[in-house]
């Protein structure tokens, strides 16, 4: 049984709504995969020193968030958006840190692309989780590499019952009255006296989203469905565990992880096939037939003589398809040029983690962690495939990471706990196939680029103080970012230079925090701050695209950035019948460019907060209305002038988006969840083109057995 910390009661009790008065609530056994969490929070009563945030099943059943960004928009910390551009893929910000600086990992084992771990979070589907860990600023060393911004972690279930099961079925309708999505999901598990065995599959098939009807007509898109918006996505999780006695546990784990999307176009740009507005620039015409994750995992817990291992093994699988297409009719890929193509990744990754730990005297615990990894990237393309012609030969890439850390533990007093961290991490480029013939942008000299290695040292400081009133902490890091096989060797269908020679991005952060009772509410509040050197940015050569008409760019180390603000979360029992939860979140990025000197960030508000109520109308029928309150944004505008020493932005509006849903308890087994997302039918934009979608009902019946 894991023993959770104060802080990470707190935060799961804030985050976690109010649904019903403690009075009327039913203790329910915990279906977390304790193997597959990281190291959030202490496993002992003690915290870490970081702000943790936990988002549970019940949280993402009633509000119908059941994709991983819609699932943590509305947690302290973080801001939510999308791509735009080509791919339009979502996004998620904690705390300004994007997805290459802040790790996505499933059951502890970090989900990774290593050609340009462009994760879209839309993909990750969500009822078969039974929490979605989120980490802020301090993330233990203990883990591995990355955490610069922060880790989220998805974790499954695992059964706490000799038979348990649950089956659902959903729909989502827009606002015309049409169903737009389908979802279904079963589980089904046995605990026995010294084995478990779980078993999961869900699936949702959407044809995409309603917008507002206040949305203005375009060339580019009617009124009503928003087209090309369509995903059809699956997971299936499979797990059995060996538990010999009271201790220790051993589980084999296979997840299999389906996806296929298409994107949306940007509603100013104009399409191949569709009216020019005048605009300049046309779009590209992607889709994503193929989008899955294959992964097999071996987890061990064992109890040693004064201490403790734990082990992680697995084989990961990614398997990607994109497909550029003649035309915005995507039926033919006929044209013989380098924009039509099929581009097929096959990459593949073996990875062991292992972590020890013990205690010298009552006071002192010592842990230790050694991780390694290594990715196999292959990348097949096919140019103009709907003419019989034969693909390129394949493109290979190979990488390992090493990370070796020892973190301390000091009960200074009873007050007052100490804890420090060091690692070492270590990347190494072992293989890198270049077959660019084209003779663009340099010379045609296919063979492989230069490799080479990059490490660094990653250290922190932390100190928790607990007090009747509360808990405060105090916490110091410094962490590294390596880049891609993207960020090194792409050229990006010709627009820009290879940079074997990038270095890793740096943060340190700073944070001070607080968790406890203030008057009637529980109160969770934090101030960050942090400091990024050698972000890696995209920027202008003195070589030139004649085709485009712009100059040819590079990734490279130039600039820092500071992320500053604070968040606070707060969670009120009014009566026994009501609930309140509330947060809010002030950001400040800044980031300085020395060749572009107007460069700002974009994609993230100044102001966010979150506000729900909950009332227990009557025994079975919970009723929760809701509101979204976002501040304006930055959006790079989508032509761009030709000056490389000039960008052009655009200011997307804030809003406030009101939502209400209600769950009726039918019966013990049985019930129906039911709802509206933008009630007011609100038209808003996260990033310039890409309308989101307006009022939408969904409608999920439950039963447990």
């Amino acid at each position: 049984m894991r023993v959770t910390t104060r802080a990470g009661l707190l935060c799961a009790t804030i985050l976690g709504w109010a649904a019903a008065p403690a009075s009327a609530q039913v203790a329910e056994p915990s279906q977390v995969f304790v193997l597959g969490t990281i190291t959030l929070t202490a496993e002992d009563d003690e915290g870490r020193g970081g702000t943790t945030t936990t988002v549970t099943a019940k949280d993402v059943l009633r509000s119908n968030r059941t994709s991983l960004d819609d699932a943590l928009r509305v947690a302290p910390g973080v801001q939510v958006g999308n791509t735009g551009g080509s791919r339009n893929e979502r996004l998620v910000y904690v705390r300004g840190f994007d997805r290459f600086q802040v790790p996505l990992s499933i059951d502890g084992i970090r989900v990774y692309l290593p050609a340009d771990n462009r994760l879209d979070y839309g993909r990750f589907l969500t009822p078969d989780l039974a929490e979605i860990q989120l980490q802020k600023g301090h993330v233990s060393v203990l883990n591995g590499p990355g955490g610069m911004g922060g880790a989220i972690n998805l974790v499954t279930r695992q059964p706490s019952a000799p038979f348990e099961g649950e089956a659902r079925l959903g729909i989502e309708a827009g606002n015309r009255g049409d169903i737009a999505a389908r979802s279904g999901f079963l589980s089904l598990g046995t605990r026995q006296a010294d084995f478990w065995l779980q078993g999961s599959y869900m699936r949702r098939d959407s044809d995409g989203f309603y917008l507002s009807r206040d949305f203005v007509p375009r060339p580019q898109q009617g009124a009503g469905l928003r087209e090309y918006a369509d995903t059809d996505d699956s997971r299936l999780n499979l797990k059995a565990g060996w538990t010999p006695n009271a201790t220790d546990e051993y589980v084999l784990s296979y997840t299999r992880q389906t996806g296929a999307k298409r994107a949306p176009y940007n509603i100013d740009l104009p399409m191949r096939g569709r009216p020019d507005t005048g605009s300049g620039g046309y779009q590209r015409d992607w889709t994503w037939p193929e989008w899955d994750i294959d992964s097999l995992a071996f987890y061990s817990h064992t109890e040693l003589a004064g201490g403790y291992l734990k082990t992680r093994a697995y084989y990961n699988r990614f398997d990607n398809l994109l497909s550029s297409w003649d035309d915005s009719t995507q039926t033919t890929q006929e044209t013989l040029a380098p924009r039509i193509f099929d581009s097929r990744y096959k990459d593949a990754a073996w990875g062991l983690s292992a972590e020890a730990g013990t205690e010298f005297g009552p006071d002192h615990e010592v842990k230790a962690a050694l991780h390694y990894r290594r990715d196999r990237h292959d990348s097949i393309q096919s140019v103009a495939p709907g003419t019989g012609r034969e693909p390129d030969p394949p493109e290979r890439s190979e990488e390992e990471t090493i990370s070796v850390a020892l973190e301390h533990g000091w009960q200074y007093s009873q007050a007052l706990r100490l804890v420090s961290g060091i690692s070492y991490d270590k990347a190494r480029m072992l293989r890198a196939d270049n077959n660019d013939t084209s003779g663009f942008p340099g010379p045609a000299v296919p063979g492989s680029y230069p490799t080479g290695s990059t490490d660094a040292v990653n250290w922190q400081l932390a100190a928790i103080y607990s007090h009747d009133s509360g808990e405060y902490h105090a916490s110091l890091s410094s962490r590294t970012r390596f880049p891609t096989r993207f960020d090194r060797y792409s050229t990006r269908f010709g627009t820009a230079l290879p940079n074997p020679a990038l270095e890793s991005e740096r943060a340190t952060n700073i944070e001070i925090g607080y968790g406890g009772q203030i008057g009637p509410a529980t109160v969770q509040a934090a101030l960050f701050y942090s400091k990024v050197k050698d972000l890696i940015q995209s920027m202008p050569t003195d070589q030139w695209d004649d085709e485009r008409d712009r100059p040819i760019v590079q990734s490279q180390n130039v600039g820092d950035g500071t992320y500053k603000g604070f968040e606070i979360a707060a969670n009120w029992q009014v009566s026994d019948r009501l609930g309140l939860v509330a947060n809010y979140t002030w950001l400040h990025r800044g980031i300085t460019d020395p060749v572009r000197a107007d460069y700002r960030p974009t994609d993230t508000p100044r102001h966010n907060a979150y506000l729900r109520l909950d009332w227990r109308a009557m025994d079975a029928l919970t009723i929760s209305p809701s509101v979204e309150l976002s501040s304006s944004r930055l959006s790079e505008s989508a032509i761009q002038p030709s000056d490389p020493g000039q960008i052009a932005y655009t200011r997307m509006s804030g809003f406030a988006l009101a939502n209400l849903d209600a769950e009726w308890q039918a019966t013990e087994q049985a019930s129906v969840v039911f709802g509206i997302r933008n009630l007011f039918d609100r038209d808003y934009q996260l990033v310039e083109g890409f309308p989101e979608p307006g009022r939408s009902f969904f409608l999920t019946t439950r039963m447990t057995f």
